[in-house]
């Protein structure tokens, strides 16, 4: 099939297939993206499957008391107790744990060495300074991280487009007004407002949602303008202005698909700036609550516990490695979506 029977977003994406760097970093993303969905079934301190004395469990989706197995107690069973392995090595019975069987909240009380300790065939990137396993909070955190940065770059892409829509498609007085409110709004102090509710409120993932989307919606809605005040005076506009097409209808069916270039373009950028913005937030102890996984956490405690440099170091290149493929995502992106770039 030749390129020009191709439709423009199947050209677009066979150009970023040909990015082989930026393809490459699209599969490895969402590959890691997709294991830390499923973090429960690769670290976690529960069996997802076990027989004891005939009978099945499901410990992974039900806690089951300790005294099933032989325990004193009615408590869950910590299936980490060496007493509880012993019980599970007797013929007949058994356990199937997760590959890393320590969940991100997992204190390991049966630890050879004291905390922080290095890597090891228990904990494979040693624990922190309380004794959590740092593979199973970087997995967690990562999920963590992504999810935040995906819902805080939707509720700003939402946000900068119909900001920006409106200010290029009207212009004038409109355009005018709305540029003095966000000249005024982006001059406010984001971070000692930050400050602020977080000494004035308990800490969560929703308040730190909602207090970085009402800034994160400016530099995009700048680029959706630009293009809308571009894009307002072609001759597709006019002809269907000319064939009574309400404003509104004029915006949703031609003008906007026709300025989503530099939205799609911004998307892995936004989403590297709100994973480091969690980070630096979490870092100076005003992001997530505490317990919560977190990458910026880990940094603070590598910070804290110089000697541990396993906790750093495993921290900082996950990260660096998290940050450089939504780059060369973008990067790709924004060549795939030029229209200079012709197809060879």
């Amino acid at each position: 099939m030749s390129g020009v029977s191709l439709s423009p977003s199947r050209r677009a994406w066979r150009r970023f297939r040909r990015n082989r760097l930026g393809f490459v970093s699209l599969v490895l993303f969402c590959a890691l993206f997709v294991v830390s969905l499923g973090a429960e079934l690769i670290s976690n301190d529960k069996p997802l499957l076990a027989r004891y004395e005939g009978q099945w469990f499901v410990p992974i989706v039900n806690n089951v008391p300790e005294t099933t197995f032989g325990g004193d107690f009615q408590t869950p069973t910590d299936f980490l107790d060496p007493f509880i392995q012993q019980q599970f090595a007797k013929p007949g019975n058994w356990a199937l744990y997760p590959i890393n069987p320590y969940h991100h909240s997992t204190i390991n009380y049966f630890a050879k060495e004291p905390t922080p300790s290095g890597p090891a065939r228990d904990n494979w990137l040693g624990t922190d300074d309380r004794g959590r396993d740092v593979l199973a909070r970087l997995l967690y955190g990562f999920r963590v991280s992504v999810l935040f940065a995906l819902a805080l770059t939707l509720i700003g892409v939402v946000l900068g487009i119909a900001t920006g829509a409106i200010q290029g498609f009207f212009a004038g007085k409109t355009d005018l007004m709305m540029q003095r409110f966000i000249e005024i709004w982006g001059s406010m102090p984001e971070l000692y407002l930050l400050i602020i509710f977080a000494a004035m409120f308990d800490t969560s993932i929703g308040l730190l949602l909602l207090l970085l989307s009402l800034f994160g919606w400016m530099g995009l809605s700048d680029y959706v303008r630009a293009e809308f005040l571009r894009n307002r005076q072609l001759d597709y506009v006019r002809a269907a202005r000319a064939m009574g097409l309400s404003n509104w209808q004029i915006i949703w069916r031609h003008l906007l698909p026709n300025s989503l270039t530099p939205v799609v373009t911004f998307l892995p950028f936004r989403m590297s700036a709100a994973i480091l913005a969690l980070t630096s937030l979490d870092f100076l102890g005003l992001g997530v609550p505490p317990g919560t996984p977190s990458l910026g956490e880990m940094l603070s405690q590598g910070k804290n516990n110089i000697d541990a440099w396993w906790i750093s170091l495993s921290t900082f290149a996950l990260l660096v490695v998290t940050l450089l493929l939504l780059t060369f995502m973008g990067d790709a992106l924004r060549d795939a979506l030029d229209p200079r770039k012709a197809d060879q």
